[in-house]
């Protein structure tokens, strides 16, 4: 039991107390390691589910005897950063449902999850948008596509975009998502702005068949690079050497930008892979994770057992507490041993949005370093 809610316990346990209770504390408690989640309502049962991987996913909560304050308290090392809901069984009927005493949410595409920040982390300040920071716009761009036919993706130009000028090209899987749910949009025009990385081109392309596409597909590569590629080539100025193209993707959009740049080794001299889908296996080709995950071994296996330099910088990044991680440390070494420079950042953090979100700076400054990082870095 937290040392907040022993101090409430041991005074009078009435309503009015709980409401001052509730209304002079911060939810979930963080008191250093220990984190405490407090659910408030008549319940049968209250359980936690988190999304720490190694832990079991559903922990139950404890209840006040004589209250309806139910609660859990669990050790978090510092700066870690937890998605979770609760699962409330009321009249054998079981529901998820947010926290409504923690005001922190995180969004993705199904919804969204409140959030415990243990004692250390801190929002980064860079995700949103600099007072004084000018924006960069959009330009909507049609692609023919022989396997695909036409598709629209959505291009980022800097604020200070000029004809006159050349730039790097960013391709970002997932693009609306990176967008929405990742603050890609404020977090360009902040590290432009600030000259942390220079003013960069970004295309935001997207698909409805990301398991498929994205999962080594001949098609995608091509459509990248032989369709995407030369139209934004003649529509804006950006520059042609490999180390100005850059691949950017999250999860399984992790896959479909290693799979592109080894399926055209040199082309795109940065990549910036974000808990990558990675899963092989070390006798066969049939994964555990499932059938959609098969395209992805046989690849990885073949990756892993003729490993080539592909790029010159990698930068990936991975949560602890995903079950990703020992796939993605794995390959940080096989990496490093074609000769690329390989920048590797693990977080206390799982496989969402905010977790990519906060190593993006880190990211896209180490790969294209601006003006203000080479001087003063």
């Amino acid at each position: 039991m937290s040392s907040a809610i022993a101090t409430w316990v041991a005074g009078s346990k009435d309503a009015a107390s709980l409401r001052a209770f509730l209304r002079t504390h911060t939810f979930p408690l963080v008191e250093g390691r220990n984190v405490t989640f407090v659910w408030v309502g008549r319940a049968d049962e209250v359980r936690l589910r988190h999304w720490i991987y190694g832990l079991a996913s559903s922990q139950p909560l404890e209840r006040v005897e004589g209250t309806d304050l139910w609660y859990l308290t669990m050790q978090l090392p510092p700066a870690s950063r937890v998605e979770y809901k609760f699962e409330v069984h009321i009249g054998g009927k079981a529901a998820w449902v947010r926290d409504p005493l923690n005001r922190h949410l995180a969004r993705d595409p199904f919804g969204a999850n409140s959030v415990a920040h243990a004692e250390g982390y801190e929002v980064p300040p860079w995700i949103q948008h600099d007072e004084g920071a000018a924006r960069g716009s959009f330009d909507a761009v049609e692609v023919e596509s022989g396997p695909f036919g036409r598709r629209e993706v959505k291009v980022y130009l800097p604020a200070r975009f000029r004809r006159s000028r050349s730039y790097p090209l960013a391709i970002v899987h997932d693009g609306e998502d990176y967008l929405r749910y990742a603050a890609l949009g404020p977090i360009l025009d902040n590290l432009m702005w600030r000259r942390e990385i220079p003013d960069m081109i970004v295309a935001f392309t997207s698909t409805q068949h990301r398991l498929v596409e994205y999962a080594n597909d001949e098609r995608h590569a091509r459509f990248l690079t032989e369709e995407l590629v030369p139209r934004v080539e003649t529509l804006f100025p950006v520059r042609r050497q490999p180390q100005s193209r850059c691949l950017i993707g999250a999860s399984f959009g992790a896959v479909a930008s290693f799979s592109t740049a080894c399926r055209y080794p040199g082309f795109y001299g940065r990549l910036l892979l974000q808990s990558g889908s990675f899963a092989f296996t070390d006798i066969g080709d049939e994964s555990p994770r499932g059938p959609v995950f098969e395209p992805v071994v046989q690849f990885m296996n073949g990756y892993r057992a003729q490993p080539t330099a592909i790029s010159e910088r990698v930068f990936m990044s991975c949560g602890i507490y995903e079950s990703l991680i020992y796939e993605n440390r794995s390959l940080v070494p096989l990496l490093e041993g074609t000769g690329m420079a390989v920048r590797f950042r693990e977080a206390r953090d799982g496989h969402n949005w905010e977790n990519w979100r906060d190593r993006l700076r880190e990211g896209l400054s180490w790969l294209f370093p601006g003006p203000f990082l080479m001087v003063y870095d």
